[in-house]
């Protein structure tokens, strides 16, 4: 990050993980047999000469970014998902490293809360298009009857206009 070697420590919880490969899992049905191409965690993607991340998840659509030690050039999509000791780095440096790259669509999810923040890439600058969150049943409870009726549970994803995003789907399993 910024041409610095970052260590990263302690190892994603069950929780982190969970969500990795569930959101893993929704694009790699979705995607199958067509270009592009979904990647779990664990993938490097050259951003720049200073700039080298391992995303949480990430989608590519230009097959000439892909080569055998990673991606090079900004993906069409971008996951970070928030841990207690990456969150500040994952909502400030890795942010702006994807904004400056150009990548169109990034989101922070965080499981704690069961929420995501999705942002577009608008004349070069990220602006949240919105907040999704997955209440508990005893939060809804406490709701409104209009409240309750705002509540979204799903969203389209912007990068493919015809795959709907379930929270219960991402959120699955999660302690």
């Amino acid at each position: 990050i910024g041409g610095k070697l970052v260590a990263m420590s302690p190892r994603p919880a069950i929780n982190h993980t969970r969500v990795s490969g569930n959101i893993f899992g929704i694009f790699r049905n979705y995607l199958k047999g067509k270009q592009c191409e979904p990647f779990p965690d664990g993938v490097d993607l050259y951003l720049s000469e200073k700039d080298r991340f391992i995303p949480d998840f990430m989608v590519v659509c230009d097959p000439n970014k892909i080569r055998a030690n990673g991606v090079y050039g900004a993906p069409d999509l971008v996951v970070e998902i928030l841990s207690p000791s990456t969150a500040r780095r994952d909502k400030w440096y890795k942010k702006n490293g994807y904004e400056a790259a150009g990548v169109p669509e990034f989101w922070l999810v965080d499981p704690a809360n069961r929420s995501i923040e999705v942002y577009l890439l608008q004349k070069g600058r990220y602006v949240m298009d919105n907040l999704y969150t997955l209440f508990s049943q005893d939060d809804l409870e406490m709701m409104t009857d209009r409240e309750r009726a705002e509540v979204v549970t799903e969203y389209k994803c912007h990068l493919f206009d015809d795959l709907v995003i379930r929270l219960d789907d991402v959120f699955e399993n999660l302690f």
